[in-house]
């Protein structure tokens, strides 16, 4: 199969199979996606929706977490992964916001990744569901399963899976295409052990296709 053709199957296949794609983060504004984006790297988005109605109790908007303490703030987040880099670019994020665009939180991508914190991923996320940008987010689910199905070749870095993908997926679908492959990175495919034997994508899969020829 070559590279156009398995595109076009396996998007198709998402697009019968899983119409309906969005964020599990729960969030009302850009604010709260943000945050949440920012505390659930290499931490699950159950243990992020469990923290963020406490913080965002206490941190209602981008000006009241811009004169937080990181004590407090850690203690809000102390049970998600790395909370103390991530209570320091919180409130560092706030802060730039505020100072720098007026206390709102910017749409344009290379606005967002100049603050503290906030890499291409993220900025590709918050610009894709919070402002509808034409963003294609990779996170380590992304990168895995686009290698494995065989819609990236030796993508070495979120970078290059992201360059490949975009060269092939029409720019309208960037958005949903993140969410495909996330959930099922994160339900189908994942990283020990895929679930080969219950997903839809085997017949299109390199990464399956090459097992059954090692098992014939």
């Amino acid at each position: 199969m070559n590279i156009k053709a398995r595109y076009t199957a396996i998007i198709n296949w998402f697009q019968e199979n899983m119409p309906v794609a969005e964020t599990e983060l729960r969030y009302q504004d850009p604010y709260q996606l943000m945050v949440a984006v920012m505390l659930s790297a290499q931490c699950t988005d159950k243990r992020v929706n469990l923290l963020t109605p406490v913080f965002f109790e206490h941190y209602p908007t981008l000006a009241s977490l811009s004169v937080a303490s990181q004590d407090e703030v850690f203690e809000i987040i102390r049970s998600c992964s790395y909370p103390n880099s991530k209570a320091t670019h919180l409130i560092a994020a706030a802060k730039k916001v505020v100072q720098d665009f007026g206390g709102q939180l910017p749409e344009d991508i290379d606005a967002l990744m100049t603050l503290p914190g906030i890499g291409r991923k993220t900025a590709n996320v918050i610009g894709s569901v919070a402002f509808n940008k034409q963003a294609l987010a990779v996170d380590t689910h992304v990168h895995r399963v686009s290698a494995r199905l065989g819609l990236t070749t030796g993508a070495k870095t979120p970078l290059e899976t992201e360059k490949q993908l975009t060269s092939h997926i029409k720019p309208e679908l960037y958005s949903i295409a993140h969410h495909w492959l996330i959930l099922h990175g994160r339900y189908v495919c994942v990283a020990r052990k895929p679930k080969c034997e219950a997903c839809g994508l085997s017949s299109h899969c390199s990464f399956f296709l090459k097992n059954e020829q090692k098992k014939g």
